[in-house]
C-alpha cells in the first residue's frame, strides 16, 4: 500500500525558509515520479516541483524557480522541497504526490495516483 506522509509545514514571516519533507513507502521508489503541489484558499492545486529519474531529473513552476528546491534521500525514503525567501502569497497547504513506474516528470496533478495528507505553510508579512 502506497503511503505519503508530508511534515515540516508551519508559521514563518516573509523572508524566512522552511523546508517540507515527504516521507514515502509501499512501492519501488528508484522508478517513480513525485512531485510538490500547493493549493491556496479558492484556488486551484499548483503544481511546485517534480523530480524522476532516481532524482537526475527535476522541474519547477517557472515562478517558483531560484526560490524552491526539491532533492530526494533515499536511503530515507524521502523527499525534501526546501523553500527560501518566503513571501505571504506562498501561504497554502502543501502537497507531495506519487506515480510509481513513471519514465517522465511533471507538473500536472492528473499525473499522480498517489497523494499525502497535505502540510499547511503560512507566511505572514
Amino acid at each position: 500500500q502506497v503511503q505519503l506522509v508530508e511534515s515540516g509545514g508551519g508559521s514563518v514571516q516573509a523572508g524566512g525558509s522552511l523546508r517540507l519533507s515527504c516521507k514515502a513507502s509501499g512501492y519501488g521508489y528508484y522508478s517513480t515520479c513525485m512531485a510538490w503541489f500547493r493549493q491556496a484558499p479558492g484556488k486551484e492545486r499548483e503544481g511546485v516541483a517534480s523530480i524522476w529519474r532516481s532524482g537526475m531529473e527535476t522541474s519547477y513552476v517557472d515562478s517558483l524557480k531560484g526560490r524552491f528546491t526539491i532533492s530526494q534521500d533515499f536511503a530515507k525514503n524521502t523527499m525534501y522541497l526546501q523553500m527560501n525567501n518566503l513571501q505571504p502569497e506562498d501561504t497554502a497547504m502543501y502537497y507531495c504526490a506519487a506515480q510509481p513506474s513513471c519514465l517522465t516528470g511533471g507538473l500536472s496533478p492528473s499525473m499522480y495516483n498517489y497523494w499525502g495528507q497535505g502540510t499547511q505553510v503560512t507566511v505572514s508579512s
